[in-house]
């Protein structure tokens, strides 16, 4: 996981042009079309950004249960200037979950596998799944609530949320109206424009806004880019 908070300053502007929603921050998704595009630094650093221009902490929701990636990133101290993730908070927001686990277990509640772990001296919240809390056998599916996003609207700053790659998650499609803008993530010379064209397509067929994309890594940098056409 990289530092681009530098690059990212035209998101930020254009996240902060996005209409304000009634029930409070705006939720802003980054994802990909192909896995290892960079998404997850993208978004962590959004959020970094976001934590010191909102009045309450943002969130940074990490949609990938089983791996948790963004708060890994945050453990290892991806930029020198962020601290590690501290103490847990339950992240149920007392609003039925995210996510369903199959087969239920009768004898253990499972609504309040998710948890935010506050990050030292920033007001942001990065989210981590309890997977080590699963029984065997146990399958993790992301679903939609409405009231869960509507909870954490009103208690944040700004929602960050980080996606899996569309090929190999559908996460972002089940979730993507819950955005009020969605953001591409591109890597240079490895993503054309058919498989961002076909990602667009499928995320606004679910309700999403796409906002345009990232271009990672070109050169050292990553830069803003116009929305894509085919």
């Amino acid at each position: 996981m990289r530092d681009l908070r530098e690059d990212l300053e035209p998101i930020w502007r254009m996240a902060y042009r996005l209409p304000a929603p009634e029930a409070g921050a705006k939720v802003i998704m980054f994802v990909s079309a192909l896995s290892g595009e960079g998404t997850t630094s993208m978004a962590a650093s959004f959020a970094a950004i976001a934590a010191r221009r909102t009045e309450k902490p943002a969130w940074l929701v990490d949609l990938d249960l089983k791996r948790n990636r963004a708060f890994s990133g945050f453990e290892r101290r991806f930029a020198r200037d962020i601290g590690k993730p501290g103490r847990a908070f339950d992240a149920s927001l007392r609003q039925p979950p995210i996510y369903t686990v199959s087969p239920a277990a009768a004898d253990t509640r499972q609504d309040k596998l998710l948890t935010a772990h506050e990050i030292e001296g920033l007001s942001l919240l990065v989210t981590r799944f309890r997977r080590e809390r699963l029984q065997s056998g146990q399958q993790v599916t992301l679903k939609s609530s409405p009231a869960w996003w509507t909870a954490l609207r009103g208690i944040s700053g700004c929602v960050i949320v980080d996606a899996p790659a569309l090929d190999r998650s559908a996460a972002a499609l089940t979730l993507a109206k819950e955005a009020d803008g969605i953001v591409l993530v591109v890597e240079a010379d490895r993503t054309n424009a058919i498989d961002v064209a076909g990602a667009m397509r499928d995320l606004e067929a679910k309700g999403g806004s796409v906002l345009g994309a990232v271009m990672n890594r070109v050169g050292a940098d990553a830069q803003f880019a116009d929305r894509f056409t085919a």
